[in-house]
């Protein structure tokens, strides 16, 4: 199953995770910790089967990190990843039905196919005082994994 979820780890940190678009298990699985800003979790269940409805309580987050999540719905793409401080470290293809959170460091991308997804991140975006734009890794450097 570990090649059908990937945990990209760098230097104790979680980077991302990839779930890979044939991955399949009864039940739910979280594949976040309780503390990140963004859960991700897989859920299959059978016909039938009855989610208690519910509310959620209000309760105050402090959010100090944007973690996005991306889903695939056409075509392949590479998602290059980088320390905070800009250093490039690896590469990853996620393609059509693949889901992938960014969770800490840096990342690019490059459309190998033409690419639809659909990002979903916390808010309120404040536009370019979110983030810092870098040169990413020359096409000849990269080290896919």
């Amino acid at each position: 199953m570990e090649d059908l979820i990937k945990k990209i780890e760098y230097k104790d940190k979680t980077l991302a995770v990839i779930i890979k678009n044939n991955y399949s298990k009864d039940g739910v699985e979280f594949f976040t910790p309780n503390d990140f800003s963004q859960q991700l979790a897989y859920m299959k269940h059978p016909k039938g089967k009855r989610i208690d409805a519910h509310t959620h309580n209000i309760v105050k987050r402090e959010v100090s990190y944007t973690k996005e999540v991306l889903v695939i719905r056409k075509g392949k793409l590479r998602v290059d990843f980088y320390e905070d401080d800009q250093t490039y470290i690896e590469s990853h293809i996620v393609e059509q039905g693949d889901i992938i959170l960014l969770a800490f460091g840096g990342h690019g991308f490059e459309c190998l196919e033409e690419v639809e997804m659909v990002e979903i991140k916390q808010g309120p975006y404040l536009g370019e005082q979110d983030k810092v734009r870098f040169a990413g890794v020359d096409d000849k450097e990269v080290k896919l994994v």
